[in-house]
């Protein structure tokens, strides 16, 4: 193997928060990639928190899951989407996994009697993760969250200001993510944040060798000129990450701008010229799909903040790529369907898709809104919680046992079709507990899922601590839901089907964390082709066969 000189890109982001350093982090990696290299991406996030798994959806958004079982940041879902790197563990550090790690080897003795300090012990723990998780790489994009000015970030960036001294600054850039508001009493754009930004930022001692301004209007050259002079920086290396339609066009709008070639330049990396063909074509298939629109309806608890969803939504966007079609996502609360019944609330969808999720809370009517698709003949897709959803339906609907729930939220159901994980039983600690990560499922020959993976085992990442009842699938497939796939060393239900249904399918893993716009997970590539052809049937027309890819 040859050795590599590794180069570092530092991503901070200043004068507010959600500005979108984690996509501008993905873009840089997608061109990058595309020029030739192998580059990886961290996320250090200042929470306290050993990792999001506890964290409230609401207070966090999506808890993204890497193949080697860690519950990480949703921008790793970014950074997986963007490029080819395959995101672990390592690849995402909290103050709390920081902090763990030190207190954990102060109580073992290995700092030899010495009074434990944020500098040296703190600092040089988190170059060291950074270290871990850059082996063999020639680009590692580090995105430090929070804002520049936030207490809790401090030792953070304190560690990055140090890395360029340890690795040489002609192998370290810093890029600074700040805001360009328009004023519209004024009617102009204000640079004054964005220099508060920088000076808090040179305060703690780095200066920025990249300003990234976000803004949602052109800046002439002229401003970014007075930019460059006030915040210190060369004038051809102030660029903007203007509001685009679909996060996708991002690295093509970076790339216009000439920002890959600039940073190549900076760090001298030899690579080729990006190849952005397929960018290109993924965008013209988001503008201009050429099959029109299908809608599907989301049924879940977490509603009201999309974010919760984030690699679901992307997903479904990457299935409509796949079949050259606009999907339009109806976001529908259970609780409402609950309270107006899922004739109102799922009345002109094309498909429906119960998500994955934890709590008692909506519950019956995920399990509505199951039995509307299943009896309307509606595609129909359940994912982790959406499963056992269909699981529940079918066993009260179908074989008659009343009463039938998952212990989870039913401790004295008479017929726990869904079940407590035998493995699961005498945990106690909630986080990094349940089973997580890539877990084999054995396909069967003839179903739906064996067709649309085309092959007979797959690898798919797991969340959750409950699984379908092995005591009741014999009373289950007697009445014919099809398992699918099972994980043939734990003898779980992996996926269930109905052969009687145009598309019917559920699954207990989360394949929404392994599709990529440029490779479509081929679960959504075939709900979304269903709900095509469900459209086309309904108005009329020809059917289109769903995509079997």
């Amino acid at each position: 193997m040859r050795s590599k000189k590794t180069k570092f890109i530092f991503v901070t982001g200043g004068v507010v928060s959600s500005l979108g350093k984690g996509l501008a982090s993905a873009s840089i990696g997608a061109l990058l990639e595309n020029r030739g290299l192998d580059i990886t991406l961290i996320k250090l996030d200042p929470y306290i928190n050993v990792d999001p798994g506890t964290m409230s959806p609401f207070q966090h958004g999506e808890v993204f899951v890497t193949e080697d079982g860690g519950e990480t940041d949703m921008d790793l879902g970014h950074y997986e989407r963007f490029t080819y790197a395959r995101m672990s563990r390592l690849n995402n550090f909290t103050s709390g996994r920081i902090y763990n790690a030190v207190i954990t080897k102060e109580r073992r003795g290995e700092y030899l009697g010495k009074t434990v300090q944020v500098i040296p012990h703190i600092t040089d723990e988190i170059k060291a993760s950074i270290r871990q998780a850059s082996q063999d790489v020639d680009v590692v994009i580090v995105e430090v969250g929070g804002t520049v000015g936030d207490i809790e970030s401090l030792p953070f960036l304190e560690a990055i200001r140090q890395m360029r001294y340890d690795v040489g600054s002609q192998n370290a850039v810093y890029i600074h993510l700040t805001l360009l508001p328009y004023i519209g009493a004024a009617g102009e754009v204000k640079t004054k944040p964005t220099q508060h930004s920088v000076m808090k930022l040179r305060e703690i001692g780095i200066q920025p060798d990249f300003l990234l301004c976000r803004t949602d209007r052109e800046i002439s050259r002229e401003l970014k000129d007075k930019i460059a002079m006030f915040c210190n920086v060369d004038n051809g290396n102030v660029f903007t990450s203007p509001d685009v339609r679909s996060i996708y066009e991002l690295p093509l709008e970076l790339h216009r701008q000439g920002l890959d070639e600039r940073l190549a330049e900076v760090l001298n990396i030899w690579s080729r010229a990006p190849h952005l063909e397929k960018w290109e074509t993924i965008v013209r298939k988001i503008y201009e799909p050429a099959r029109g629109e299908v809608t599907v309806a989301i049924v879940g608890k977490y509603v009201n903040l999309t974010e919760s969803y984030k690699s679901l939504n992307e997903s479904l966007l990457h299935g409509g790529i796949a079949n050259d079609v606009r999907v339009k996502l109806r976001f529908v609360d259970s609780q409402d369907v609950e309270a107006q019944g899922a004739e109102t609330t799922l009345a002109g969808v094309d498909a429906v898709l119960v998500p994955g999720g934890f709590g008692v809370r909506g519950t019956e009517g995920k399990i509505a809104a199951v039995r509307y698709a299943r009896e309307k003949k509606l595609p129909f897709f359940g994912i982790c919680l959406g499963l056992q959803m269909a699981v529940v339906e079918f066993s009260r609907t179908v074989l008659g046992l009343k009463g039938a729930n998952s212990l989870e939220f039913d401790e004295h159901t008479p017929h726990p079709v869904v079940t407590l994980m035998e493995s699961q039983v005498k945990v106690q600690d909630k986080g990094g507990t349940m089973r997580l990560g890539s877990y084999a499922c054995a396909l069967k020959e003839g179903t739906v899922a064996r067709k649309l993976y085309a092959q007979d085992a797959i690898q798919e990442r797991h969340r959750h601590r409950y699984e379908v009842n092995n005591a009741y699938r014999g009373r289950l497939q007697e009445a014919g839901l099809v398992i699918s796939g099972h994980n043939p060393e734990l003898n779980l239900v992996e996926m269930i089907e109905l052969s009687d249904h145009p598309y019917f399918v559920g699954c207990q893993f989360h394949p929404e964390f392994k599709s990529k716009p440029f490779a479509p997970h081929p679960l959504f590539s075939g709900f979304i082709g269903a709900a095509l052809a469900q459209r086309d049937a309904s108005h009329g027309a020809a059917p289109v066969p769903p995509v079997r890819a």
